[in-house]
């Protein structure tokens, strides 16, 4: 009896200290929240690379183990060895397939950005005088809106000659500023490309591994909680992937599909920059909701420096395109992958891009959607627990929803 009473004073010690220990890390976290987001930053900067390769990875599981499948059944009486390396070959193949598209998709954009801003030059003086001329012959019938213009140039050409006869001295500190953000700006366009490139390595030691990562995991799940947790867990993880997997694949065939019939489009109205406009529609329409204003607006730039009708073109072919999209290409494609209805999928596009912006309009939806299942669960839970089925049933009928 006194060993009862011993052990119960102790385990009553134990959680009084591990509380006690909690609070005192959630207060550390919380006065320290500066410098703990530095150090949660820092440790994300020197881990891109393998963010990059898990992501990478991730996309090509469903090819590699595709391809992994049909070699294996191709050479179904080859022994383990030659299994290995048709494992091999498949995540080879994998890794080459994505390079190409990277590659191809630079080689895309890259000229025609090029040609476009080339373009852009060759265009403005002329513009700059059109605009000129007609604001000239709009002032020409107001005469208050031409003094008070002539105030503003006066205006301008005093700054400008103040700025010109300013001493030489302060206007070292804005050229090296410049000069700075410039070179600030070169070194994240190389970190970006070298991570880039380790990711694809990391990616290929992942793919080779994904099968022990994934024993291990589940190992790892079995060992910390009992088998009914374990259970839930390994469902709710499922799902968790084929919520992602089934959202990023269906939206990255529906954006190629959106490419190609832009760029379809976009040679037969006879733009120039056909095949970089096509590109730039099809990469952003991966966003949900805001994907093709995103796109569209800085095309539809272009285009009117180019050719004011060209651009009235565009708009138009634009919402065609959408429409076809939204109400027949996606819905074929995706179906309601996310289950979660259209309202959701804007708050959770605005909440998530706001959170981490391109990124987190990119896998807001998905994200949300599980969050929303989590929750789904929860109450269907609480609801059966305290005996109120009838509640789920008529909201079901009710509702339509198969849930």
């Amino acid at each position: 009896m006194r060993d009862n009473e011993n052990r119960k004073y102790i385990k009553l010690g134990i959680t009084g200290i591990v509380v006690l220990a909690i609070a005192i890390a959630c207060a550390f976290f919380f006065f320290q929240i500066q410098e703990v987001l530095i150090g949660i930053r820092t440790v994300t900067n020197i881990l891109k690379p393998f963010l990059y390769g898990a992501v990478i990875a991730y996309l090509l599981t469903p090819l590699c183990n595709k391809l992994e499948k049909k070699l294996h059944k191709a050479f179904a009486k080859k022994s383990e060895r030659i299994k290995k390396m048709l494992s091999f070959v498949a995540i080879i193949i994998s890794l080459i397939f994505a390079l190409a598209l990277v590659w191809m998709l630079f080689m895309l954009i890259i000229p025609q950005v090029w040609k476009s801003i080339m373009k852009i030059v060759d265009m403005l003086p002329g513009k700059i005088e059109i605009v000129s001329n007609w604001i000239n012959n709009m002032l020409r019938d107001q005469p208050e809106l031409q003094l008070y213009f002539d105030t503003v140039w006066k205006q301008l050409e005093t700054n400008v000659d103040s700025l010109l006869e300013a001493d030489f001295a302060q206007i070292i500190p804005g050229i090296s500023g410049f000069l700075g953000g410039i070179s600030v700006q070169v070194i994240g366009v190389f970190n970006g490309f070298k991570n880039l490139f380790l990711g694809f390595l990391i990616s290929a030691y992942l793919l080779a591994s994904r099968k022990l990562f994934a024993a291990q995991a589940k190992l790892i799940l079995h060992g910390v909680f009992n088998d009914k947790w374990a259970r839930i867990l390994e469902e709710e993880v499922r799902y968790i992937d084929k919520m992602f997997n089934g959202f990023f694949m269906g939206k990255i065939i529906d954006s190629a599909i959106i490419g190609a019939l832009c760029f379809i489009g976009t040679t037969l109205l006879g733009f120039d920059s056909a095949a970089f406009i096509s590109v730039v529609i099809g990469v952003t329409n991966i966003i949900p909701f805001f994907g093709p204003l995103i796109g569209a607006v800085p095309c539809a730039l272009l285009l009117l420096l180019e050719n004011p009708m060209h651009c009235l073109y565009f708009i138009i072919f634009i919402i065609v395109l959408q429409q076809l999209d939204g109400n027949v290409i996606g819905p074929k494609i995706l179906g309601n992958a996310t289950g979660v209805s259209s309202f959701w999928v804007l708050f959770s596009i605005l909440l998530f891009g706001g959170l981490w912006g391109i990124i987190g309009m990119v896998i807001g939806v998905p994200l949300f959607a599980v969050i929303y299942d989590v929750i789904r669960k929860l109450v269907y839970r609480g609801l059966k627990k305290h005996s109120h089925q009838k509640m789920i049933t008529q909201y079901q009928e009710e509702f339509h929803q198969k849930e």
